[in-house]
């Protein structure tokens, strides 16, 4: 059993829920990788991608074994780091971004570069410089007390995954360790996009919904309005990730953050033929 921890004000990305159910809607959650193609142009593609519509965003940190990715993302890894991004520099970076977007911000990475930064001046800058909750992607509820303590010192909400082989004993610690929402995997396996929703991925919202009132979210493969509004028909909201990466690697060298914004937007809405 976990032990009790500090409680959490409420904060932007509870809010931003909050404000979603009152308005009987739906959550779309995009995730960038920061300092892809440049730390410079990240600003931009934050901006882009809440103008689009992004009701939350997940900013991945760099890291140089990102197991969990597919391919999409560890080249945005690799484009990052060669171009010179640290955690550091992100977190200096944060509140000039903050100034520009309003939308809840995830810093989402793994636990190595957490801890080699030190925990408390990691959550210390972080809620400092704006960042709203953190998902620490390998980083399991069992070994998660002191980064769950240190969190809620600085008002950072805490995003655990749960996974389609999940016990519900497992779900259970997951949830107890989650505050803002809880992302639920919609396949085994590493992100990437997928034609179709995995078959797995209802039953576990109807596991999890029998054990927190959190909202959920469900990521891992989802690229199209289609998909988007299957996944919102029993969760609160969806997260595309891989798929945006990938316009960014495409069509950013010759469009600029206005080809992302324009993605979201499809995303958002489901109007019209996919934006070349």
């Amino acid at each position: 059993m976990q032990p009790d921890m500090p409680t959490l004000s409420t904060s932007r990305i509870q809010g931003k829920f909050r404000q979603l159910q009152e308005a009987r809607a739906k959550g779309l959650v995009i995730y960038i990788t920061a300092g892809d193609p440049s730390l410079e142009a990240t600003g931009s593609l934050l901006e882009a991608a809440q103008n689009g519509g992004a009701d939350i965003i997940e900013l991945g940190i760099p890291f140089s074994d990102p197991l969990a990715d597919g391919p999409v993302i560890q080249r945005a890894s690799e484009r990052a780091l060669a171009g010179g991004t640290t955690l550091s520099k992100v977190l200096r970076m944060l509140p000039e971004w903050r100034r520009r977007v309003q939308a809840p911000i995830v810093l989402f990475t793994y636990y190595n570069p957490i801890l080699q930064y030190g925990l408390e001046k990691f959550a210390h800058e972080a809620g400092e410089a704006g960042a709203d909750g953190v998902l620490a992607l390998d980083l399991s509820p069992e070994e998660s007390a002191s980064y769950i303590e240190t969190m809620r010192k600085w008002n950072l909400d805490t995003v655990f995954l749960a996974a389609p082989t999940s016990t519900d004993e497992r779900l259970q610690r997951v949830a107890n360790a989650s505050t803002g929402f809880l992302y639920l995997i919609a396949r085994a396996g590493v992100t990437g996009e997928r034609n179709q929703i995995s078959e797995s991925t209802w039953p576990l919202v109807e596991r999890v919904r029998k054990i927190t009132q959190l909202p959920l979210a469900v990521g891992f493969g989802l690229s199209t309005p289609e998909q988007i509004r299957a996944v919102e028909e029993l969760a609160d909201a969806a997260v595309v990730g891989s798929a945006i990466v990938r316009r960014i690697e495409e069509h950013f060298s010759t469009e600029g953050a206005a080809a992302i914004e324009r993605y979201v937007r499809w995303l958002k809405q489901g109007a019209g033929s996919s934006p070349a």
